[in-house]
């Protein structure tokens, strides 16, 4: 009854936009310029405004109907579903790098040049076994329910806290967004089939410009394709992945960023995420989704987003506490 009470109460300020909210409007808007500027290059412009359009309206219509009955719970259903629509952010990213040449062979030569071959192949080929596939599978499907365990963590105990959790968790996600716009690299789940395996174990990694412009498909990964976990890693990524984002690995950064945040919420759930933390970490470079320099840099940048992005909500977007 204590907890059902909490959720209930009402909150302190039930007028204007949540601090993630602002910042989901503020990429609404940097990706609508970018895409007046490229109007004329892109496939569907009109389109993708109009669904931007939809989206604010949305974001305000929330706003006003939460003044209805400002609390706990109807303040978490407005932050989950600016969560939700990063399902819609990240294939969006796709309709703006296709524009550009694709990258794929420079990350593959460095990945050559540093290890003298493609960790991503070795690491799937040396364990094929079940036991492997489905740890690191499992490890890697976990990513979203790691995002979801964290913010309703801190909703629940920290809630003083969650205003800036939840913005710090959508904005990061952002970063690497507006860097996938402009870097496109598939990763080798997408580039190895395109250019061939021959290619790829003799070293030699041609550019295949805007190859991806035109070919989407998505081979099956490697791993053990009667495991359990293999298969719901395969159906999601048959739904939502698209031939962009391998660099650097949001899946590493954000996770990190979790870890962080989890850290210093609860030392208890910081122990209980560390082991699908190490075997998502691990099943980015297994499943080929990405380049080792792509985790490697997922890990480094995570640092560098969480400060950044703790200054810029300290900075600009933090409200009275309890205002949520």
């Amino acid at each position: 009854m204590a907890m059902r009470f909490e959720l209930l109460k009402p909150t302190q300020s039930g007028k204007g936009l949540f601090a993630v909210e602002k910042i989901s409007l503020l990429y609404n808007l940097i990706t609508s310029v970018i895409i007046l500027c490229l109007f004329r290059q892109m496939d569907h412009p009109g389109q993708m405004l109009i669904d931007r359009v939809c989206l604010a309206m949305l974001t305000v219509v929330l706003m006003y109907l939460y003044r209805l009955a400002p609390c706990r719970l109807t303040a978490f259903v407005r932050v989950a579903i600016q969560m939700s629509l990063l399902s819609y952010w990240y294939p969006d990213t796709f309709e703006f790098n296709r524009v550009f040449p694709n990258l794929d062979h420079l990350f593959a030569s460095a990945e050559q040049w540093l290890f003298s071959g493609q960790p991503a192949l070795w690491f799937s080929l040396r364990w094929p076994q079940m036991w492997v596939s489905e740890a690191l599978n499992m490890g890697y499907f976990c990513y979203y329910p790691m995002i979801l365990v964290v913010v309703v963590w801190y909703f629940l105990f920290r809630y003083n806290l969650f205003e800036k959790v939840s913005f710090v968790v959508v904005c990061g996600f952002f970063c690497y967004y507006l860097i996938y716009i402009f870097v496109p690299v598939a990763g080798p789940q997408f580039y190895f089939p395109a250019i061939g395996l021959d290619q790829v174990m003799a070293g030699t990694f041609p550019s295949i410009g805007d190859y991806f412009n035109h070919h989407q498909e998505l081979l099956p990964g490697p791993g053990c394709e009667e495991g359990f976990f293999y298969q719901l890693v395969e159906g999601s990524q048959e739904v939502g992945e698209r031939p962009t984002a391998a660099f650097p690995s949001s899946h590493v950064g954000m996770s990190t960023i979790l870890m962080i945040m989890s850290w210093r919420g609860s030392k208890r759930l910081f122990l209980a995420l560390l082991p699908f933390y190490l075997l998502l970490c691990g099943a980015t470079v297994y499943i080929q989704a990405h380049y080792l320099i792509d985790a490697l840099m997922g890990f480094l940048s995570a640092f560098i987003i969480y400060i950044g992005v703790t200054w810029l909500y300290k900075r600009y977007f933090a409200t009275p506490e309890g205002a949520y």
